[in-house]
């Protein structure tokens, strides 16, 4: 009897926090994450949070980095966001004239769409319409000393490029294989336009998995893995600089490394990842970066926004030069 007693107020407790949460979800069920197709076919992501009217709202739009709206507010039960863009006109103090792109959202179940638009320069608009979904909900961190994984798999067999392929129809391929080393060389041609140069996928494609990786990144080198070809970790001649989310091994624009473990441009460096649930752990050099992180959606340059589907490794070429050696991944076995 008197357990049952203390029971009692749990279940309560628990009752009354789930009914909380889904009358804030019925109030604006626009909080969350969405996975976007953009116009063109390019990857994007929204994050919605608050409550009330006080909502706060970010934002992946194909690539780069994921970046803040200005304003967000759900209005007669549209979600509106806005973000400043910059224009080619200036004003009198020779600044460039800012313009206000308005993003109206309305939902069907977990399915969102967008009507965009924006003035142009010279009178009129640009509009545009595109949609997406809600993500699945996130996992909660595994328990990586219960993850159980498979016999090893060589990526790379160190002479050729058989299981890789480039990301991008038509773009200049700029790798190869060097004495056991996958090498990615941008050479421009002199007197020529800079030409897009490609970057570079397995055939296969993976759920969970552990990889090793080693690296050597040139001065100012910047390349990237990308686990299930949508969340890049960066691969990044960073040496010297404080912990960013745009450095070595930081899940790029989303989660910024414990502490700087990196070497000095030129010397080989190894990256061990590990990408269970939605959760990356990496460890650079020796040294844990990540712990167990969620990744709360893509990155920029991803194949596609869904984050519950397989995917390659890729790995960026289209910045500059780039080497990687002993790529082995060992896949997560599912129970």
């Amino acid at each position: 009897m008197n357990s049952l007693r203390r029971l009692v107020p749990f279940f309560l407790c628990v009752t009354f926090g789930l009914l909380n949460f889904q009358s804030r979800a019925a109030d604006n069920p626009f909080l969350g994450y969405w996975s976007l197709h953009l116009p063109g076919g390019g990857t994007g992501w929204l994050g919605v949070s608050g409550s009330g009217t006080r909502l706060q709202a970010e934002m992946l739009w194909g690539g780069g980095s994921v970046f803040p709206l200005d304003s967000a507010s759900v209005q007669q039960d549209k979600l509106i966001v806005t973000r400043r863009h910059k224009t080619n006109r200036k004003d009198a103090d020779g600044k460039p004239i800012m313009v206000t792109e308005t993003l109206a959202a309305t939902l069907d179940g977990d399915n969102i769409k967008f009507v965009t638009v924006t003035p142009k320069d010279g009178g009129g608009e640009n509009r545009a319409e595109f949609s997406g979904h809600r993500q699945p909900p996130l996992p909660s961190a595994p328990d990586l000393s219960a993850v159980k994984f498979g016999p090893p798999i060589q990526l790379f067999n160190g002479t050729n490029l058989d299981g890789w392929r480039l990301v991008e129809k038509g773009a200049v391929n700029g790798w190869r294989a060097t004495d056991g080393i996958l090498v990615n060389d941008i050479a421009e041609v002199p007197g020529q336009s800079r030409r897009h140069f490609g970057n570079l996928r397995t055939e296969a494609e993976f759920e969970d998995f552990s990889l090793h990786a080693e690296a050597r990144v040139a001065k100012d080198g910047n390349s990237g893995i990308y686990l299930r070809g949508i969340y890049e970790v960066q691969v990044f001649d960073s040496f010297g600089k404080p912990t960013d989310t745009h450095n070595m091994g930081a899940i790029y624009s989303r989660i910024k490394p414990l502490v700087a473990a990196e070497k000095p441009a030129g010397e080989w460096q190894t990256l061990d990842i590990i990408l269970a649930q939605r959760h990356v752990t990496v460890t650079l050099n020796g040294k844990l970066i990540l712990d167990n992180q969620p990744v709360l959606g893509p990155t920029g340059g991803a194949l596609w926004p869904e984050v519950d589907r397989p995917g390659p490794i890729y790995l960026q070429g289209d910045h500059t030069g780039i080497e990687y050696r002993n790529l082995v991944l060992r896949p997560v076995l599912q129970n």
